[in-house]
């Protein structure tokens, strides 16, 4: 999608127009007719966030409607889903250039609106012998945003659509080995450091568990090690962010049914997610020092693969009693965390992974299921900016209790717990290998990846979780006071032609 930025004029438009309006103090600016106006007021008080079209042959204007006093975050959140509403009448419409402005609205509102329009325009067409329509072209109306707030968007936004494509790729077509080497050209485009480690640097670490996991599949293992290091850094310690990267998950010898095997492709969306979370941050040059830890395997049933009552031990020394080989995400994550732990010693650690289908049950596909050990400042500031761009963190308890799911009687700890509270014993495995570093995990088994269209994502990956950890790593700088916030004022714009 291209956008452009230009001044607006109501009078001359070569394109049909889009037109958000928020506030009624606004009206006398809307250009309409009067008995278009009155039409458009008796529809908005019947459906305040109705999405109205008028003729201005040869083209039209369409006015997406919607309540501007309503909170913030929310407000931006219903313009995310009207954006994708619109979308499809446009399509209907085959329209795919529009110019977008406003009336009675703030630069932050629009920002949401066109963040709505390029996650609802991707589509995966890689495979596609016709490719479905797409809008091609954006006329920003120049009040509202400037050019460098534009394109650090738009950088994010292309972030989230190679994470959505690396996601939706069938394993056939992206293993681990291809995966790290895509990864390792983007870094050294964007001259960070990225070490890629192989099956015998991997095995000489003594990493059992990304070792044990990768026994049953042909294809190597990889550990991707990236570290984006500003010159203006706030940390002298890294962010660590560890994602789970499993290429392709049939449950190894604990084969898992066929309908649970579906769109197992999507269980490296962890390491997708922190990879490009790290690359945005790196283009928009935030001033943090971020490091990802990206261990990639698939998980098969083949060769020698491990099985149920192995005993492994873990880069840090720890054994564990293999329960079920289905488990072996949270395997993989506690070789990745132990390592940069041991030897990077991290301020905070957060991992992302699609690790349990207990946190689906338990929130269904409304958000992140959470927990966090000794890091409940960064904790709480995260839950905020999820709120904020409706990437919902839900908290779960850590009690002391559940460390006793996971004893075992024959190892340190097993890699799975009773049925129940599956999301909190995974957290408290993953937990043990972080040991007194701050540490957050995410579990995005309900969100990275939709059966059904979801508002503005369509089927397949979603690429959530990106805007929510590039928002904290924006007011990182808040924990601890490192840097004073910046205080923002805005003034709603009654009308683009008042200036």
């Amino acid at each position: 999608m291209n956008i452009t930025i230009e001044p607006y004029s109501p009078k001359e438009q070569p394109r049909s127009t889009v037109l958000l309006y928020g506030t009624e103090v606004a009206a006398r600016y809307i250009p309409l007719g009067r008995k278009e106006a009155l039409y458009l007021q008796q529809r908005r008080q019947a459906e305040p966030d109705c999405i109205l079209s008028f003729d201005r042959l040869p083209y039209r204007l369409y006015i997406v409607n919607f309540d501007s006093d309503k909170v913030s975050p929310d407000c931006q959140e219903h313009l995310r889903r009207s954006a994708a509403k619109l979308l499809e009448r446009l399509r209907a419409d085959k329209q795919d250039q529009i110019t977008l402005t406003g009336i009675g609205i703030i630069p932050e509102e629009m920002m949401a609106f066109l963040e709505g329009l390029e996650l609802a325009d991707y589509t995966f067409d890689r495979y596609k012998t016709t490719a479905p329509d797409h809008l091609d072209k954006i006329f920003l109306d120049a009040n509202y945003v400037s050019a460098d707030e534009l394109h650090r968007n738009q950088r994010l936004w292309n972030r989230i659509h190679w994470c959505r494509e690396w996601v939706n790729l069938p394993v056939a077509d992206l293993n681990a080995d291809e995966f790290a080497s895509e990864i390792a050209d983007i870094a050294h485009d964007l001259h960070i450091d990225c070490m890629v480690m192989d099956k015998k640097m991997i095995q000489s670490l003594r990493m059992g568990g990304i070792v044990a996991v990768n026994k049953g599949s042909v294809d190597e293992p990889r550990f991707v090690i990236l570290d984006y290091r500003p010159a203006n850094a706030i940390n002298t310690k890294p962010v660590a962010l560890v994602g789970k990267g499993i290429m392709y998950d049939t449950g190894g010898l604990n084969i898992k049914p066929e309908d649970y095997m579906q769109e197992m492709k999507s269980d490296m969306a962890g390491a997708a997610t922190m990879a490009s979370v790290l690359f945005a941050a790196a283009e928009n040059q935030l001033p943090v020092r971020i490091m990802a830890f990206l261990p990639l395997t698939d998980n098969r049933p083949g060769n020698n693969a491990y099985a149920p009552d192995d005993i492994l031990t873990m880069y840090d020394g720890t054994t564990v009693e293999i329960v079920n080989t289905d488990a072996e995400g949270r395997l993989i994550l506690a070789d990745a965390i132990a390592y940069a732990v041991a030897n990077y010693d991290p301020e905070l650690l957060i991992d992302a992974a699609t690790l349990t289908g207990a946190a689906v049950r338990a929130i269904s596909t409304f958000g992140i299921a959470a927990i966090q050990q000794n890091a409940e400042n960064p904790f709480q500031l995260l839950k905020i900016v999820g709120n904020q761009v409706h990437e919902r963190i839900a908290e779960f308890p850590f009690w002391d209790d559940y460390d006793e799911l996971i004893k075992s009687e024959m190892a340190d700890i097993k890699n799975c717990g009773i049925p129940q509270a599956g999301t909190i014993t995974a957290g408290k495995f993953l937990a043990h290998f972080a040991k007194q570093t701050p540490y957050i995990h995410l579990d995005i088994a309900g969100v990275a990846y939709f059966s059904k269209k979801q508002h503005y994502y369509n089927v397949g990956a979603s690429g959530f979780g990106i805007r929510l950890l590039y928002a904290f790593l924006q007011t990182y700088d808040m924990l601890d006071g490192k840097l004073a916030p910046k205080k923002r004022t805005t003034k709603r714009i009654k009308s683009q032609n008042n200036q």
